[in-house]
């Protein structure tokens, strides 16, 4: 008998997995994945909980991934959604829930794909499913773990297809090969208290701040390269915590986020940003401090046979034409890009992490159908 998606899905909705707790969603599928025949690993650090899973088929031949999480952003205010967060109803062939776009959804797809696969006996190589609870959130003890620990134990990966919901207007219009890369810089000038009606008495920072976020605005970082559009820094965040119109204030904050891509690496945008501050500095005569957060990196995955292997199956099993993409957040593609070529495939990304997120049944089943294929062209 097939396996049912659609229920796996819904079973894993009502696991409520807001990150980085599993609530039990990585313990139903390993029974699931480990009554078919993989074998199951636990792959846990910190508070993190992740699951390892391969099958090994009779005959050697290359091993194929999917990568997905089961935890979850939380659902807000419960009561503005039509249906319980974490119930996994189904209504007018909808499954609503949180986590039924990003990406339960997927995670039952490939899960369903792969223990229907692996029971034709059809395939070569090997099968992995490697799945996480710390995406949505700090990302540290998540799929990195579970690499860290592959590397570790000579566990082998040659291609990848992360779940992630890609498609935009239709599915299996997007694949992903790619993502651009995340820093937030965080600018703190200070300068010397004084009164407003005596601005030769002080010096100040906001002024100084102020030319130096106008400048970082205007400037482009680049014009784009062949596979990404241009980069861009956005200024989220200025302020003086300064309640007085008369004074003026002795430091000034501003917080700024790029979104870079293969032109750029993070320790070279960090050295740029600092120059530009120090500059700044020097021509106000104060001090301005820099400061990272956590930067997540770019990945690309350049066309070649992973892209084309998922584009045919796309074509085949819904004859959209699929458009290779790089936009969009990050992901932890940028984890896997260091261990193999790896791309992403999902469903309907348009109600990821907002009230009511759902997926449309029908999309579940075809998105099993496209994993099915491509499991049997890669394994073949």
């Amino acid at each position: 008998m097939a396996t049912d998606p659609v229920k796996l899905a819904a079973d894993l909705i009502r696991c409520p997995s807001v990150t980085p707790d599993d609530a039990g969603a990585l313990a139903l599928l390993e029974e699931r994945l480990g009554e078919a025949g993989f074998v199951c690993t636990r792959v846990n650090r910190g508070c993190v909980s992740n699951l390892f899973c391969r099958w090994r088929a009779p005959v050697s031949g290359p091993t194929f991934g999917f990568n997905g999480h089961v935890d979850v952003v939380p659902p807000g205010d419960p009561t503005v959604w039509s249906a319980d967060p974490f119930g996994g109803e189904i209504r007018n062939g909808i499954l609503y829930g949180r986590g039924a776009c990003d990406m339960k959804s997927a995670v039952a797809a490939f899960a369903a794909a792969a223990i229907d696969s692996i029971g034709n006996h059809r395939l070569t190589g090997s099968v992995v499913l490697t799945i996480t609870s710390d995406e949505e959130g700090n990302a540290v003890d998540g799929t990195a773990a579970i690499l860290d620990w592959m590397d570790a134990n000579g566990e082998r990966m040659d291609f990848c297809l992360v779940g992630e919901p890609t498609c935009v207007e239709r599915f299996g219009d997007r694949i992903k090969i790619g993502r651009r890369g995340s820093l937030t810089a965080r600018f703190t000038a200070r300068g010397v208290q004084g009164h407003s009606a005596y601005p030769e008495r002080a010096r100040n920072p906001v002024t100084a701040l102020a030319g130096l976020v106008s400048k970082l605005d205007s400037e482009p970082l680049d014009q784009g390269t062949p596979h990404f559009d241009p980069s861009t820094l956005a200024f989220t965040a200025i302020e003086t915590g300064n309640p007085a119109s008369n004074v003026i204030p002795g430091c000034c904050q501003a917080v700024a986020n790029i979104r870079f891509n293969d032109a750029h690496s993070i320790d070279g945008l960090r050295s740029l940003l600092a120059r530009r501050a120090d500059a700044a500095a020097v021509q106000a005569g104060i001090r301005i401090d820099v400061d990272f957060d956590r930067a997540t990196d770019w990945f690309l995955t350049k066309p070649g046979f992973l892209s084309e292997l998922v584009g045919a199956a796309i074509r085949a099993e819904t004859g959209v034409p699929p458009e290779l993409s790089t936009s969009g957040g990050t992901s932890d593609a940028r984890f896997i890009k260091d261990h193999c070529p790896v791309v992403e495939f999902g469903p309907t990304g348009r109600s990821m992490h907002q009230t009511d997120e759902c997926v449309t049944v029908d999309e579940i089943h075809r998105l099993k159908a496209v994993y099915t294929r491509i499991l049997s062209d890669a394994l073949a």
